[in-house]
């Protein structure tokens, strides 16, 4: 269980960190080139869930935030249990990944709003603002900044046997279009390791 809740702990550490120095330091929609025009900090926020995908209004939101909180509870028992049967290391690392994605994006959606006043486009938020937080409690904004536009073709420009669907309303597809945040990335990272990696584990639930 100890490694497990290290790599928890660094997760949370990182993302948080980054989330806390994005909402202090840059507003919405504004962007850092990290590695020219493939890897980009671009601040957003979403109301819903991974890589910016929306759930539907507040009563929504509400009901994707205890559903995650619940699905924490379960899988942190569960990797409880298992850590104390002495499962070899490889589930281990996907579970707490996911684990540790999940109670990053929570700790947004939970407190963010209530400890940092609104971001804008125009203007930064500020930590414990006098007039309180933009939101309340579980009704806070997930923050996203991580964008790799790594492919960008312009509809204008594309050969037309490519079909029009799948460019955006701006007219362009671009892979990867979603912004997403180090929680993100750590849940579709334990995932993935669980696929591929641990399919036997995976056979025996």
């Amino acid at each position: 269980m100890k490694r497990a809740l290290i790599i928890v702990f660094f997760v949370l550490l990182i993302d948080q960190a980054l989330k806390i120095w994005i909402k202090l330091h840059m507003t919405i929609g504004q962007e850092i080139a990290m590695a020219g025009n493939w890897f980009i900090i671009h601040f957003t926020e979403n109301n819903g869930m991974a890589f910016g995908f929306e759930f539907a209004g507040e009563w929504g939101k509400m009901a994707l935030s205890i559903f995650r909180i619940l699905a924490v509870l379960a899988l942190g028992i569960y990797l409880f249990v298992i850590t104390r049967k002495n499962v070899k290391f490889g589930p281990v690392f996907g579970l707490a990944m996911i684990l540790a994605g999940a109670l990053g994006n929570i700790i947004d959606s939970a407190v963010y709003g209530m400890i940092f006043s609104g971001s804008s486009y125009h203007s930064l938020a500020t930590l414990f603002p006098e007039g309180g937080g933009y939101a309340s409690f579980l009704h806070g904004k997930v923050v996203d900044m991580l964008y790799f536009p790594l492919l960008t073709i312009s509809q204008a420009n594309a050969p037309t046997w490519i079909p029009g669907f799948i460019f955006g309303s701006d007219g362009y597809f671009v892979f990867f279009r979603p912004v997403f945040n180090v929680a993100d990335a750590a849940i579709t990272t334990g995932v993935l390791w669980l696929l591929l990696f641990q399919r036997s584990f995976l056979k025996k639930l």
